[in-house]
């Protein structure tokens, strides 16, 4: 479907298993499309701001995506970061959500953190998800459970702050650095180590598996950057909130994921910004 059609209509139910082949095939296809320009193609135009990037890859790997989708399930719903696609998720029915190149920034620079995203929702609940990171060659795929490249995976079993690896995601403005210079230090008062990737779906794929002990934003996340890795995240018995606490959903402001243990004291580094 396209931009222009109802948001509201409705494509039949699928099961889980269903859903999640369909999310890995397109996640394949259009990153392995994305894939033959890595490390070839030179920084492509810009659509919101200097770092913002868009290339003919992200273009080509949408496509590449959407006909995987459109010839099994060619009544549903498609959301995406590019053009042609809705940019809400809807409420009723069924809806893909879609980003080619979640890194895209790493991407054009060569460096090897993106993903190809793809989740599968049904009246606005998620049902499966494939997040798929080329360059890296690992496949997240999730359901009623997580797996990478076709092993269960699970958040990890950490509990000490003082071990903690946790991750400042999604991306602050220069108007907003402030905020993004006070998370980083709290993250580094308050727990073992920060990391920074420049991929939203990567990072929750990690604290899916247990690489990473949590995620944080305070901002408000795009639905194609975080739909797919908050299912995942789970799926792996992790926990998902936005920055008051309460249960994330697409349109949240602000994105907390961990595996569970210390969530609060996670969470309080993205209090009152």
């Amino acid at each position: 479907m396209h931009e222009t059609d109802n948001a509201s209509a409705r494509g039949a139910p699928i099961d889980h298993a269903s859903a999640s082949r369909i999310a890995k095939q397109a996640a394949k296809q259009g990153g392995e499309a994305a894939l033959g320009y890595y490390r070839s193609i030179s920084e492509g135009d810009t659509k919101d701001g200097k770092t913002d990037y868009v290339t003919v890859a992200d273009l080509e790997a949408q496509e590449k995506a959407i006909q995987v989708i459109s010839e099994q399930r060619p009544d549903d719903s498609i959301v995406g970061e590019e053009e042609g696609a809705l940019k809400e998720v809807p409420t009723d029915g069924a809806c893909w959500i879609i980003d080619p190149i979640d890194g895209t920034s790493n991407f054009v620079r060569g460096a090897s953190t993106w993903t190809t995203s793809v989740a599968f929702v049904y009246d606005g609940e998620p049902i499966a998800a494939a997040n798929y990171l080329p360059a890296a060659g690992d496949m997240y795929v999730a359901d009623t459970e997580i797996r990478r490249n076709g092993e269960t995976v699970s958040v990890s079993d950490v509990t000490d702050r003082e071990v903690f690896k946790v991750v400042p995601t999604v991306w602050w403005g220069y108007h907003r650095r402030d905020e993004f210079s006070e998370i980083t230090k709290r993250i580094l008062t308050n727990f073992g180590d920060m990391h920074r990737l420049g991929s939203v779906q990567a990072v929750l794929s990690m604290v899916a598996s247990g690489a990473f002990e949590a995620a944080v934003t305070n901002v408000e996340v795009n639905p194609w950057d975080s739909v797919a890795g908050v299912h995942m995240v789970r799926c792996a018995g992790g926990k998902v909130t936005d920055a008051d606490g309460d249960r994330w959903t697409p349109g949240s402001v602000g994105l907390v994921a961990s595996n569970g243990h210390e969530h609060e004291a996670v969470r309080k580094t993205v209090d009152s910004l």
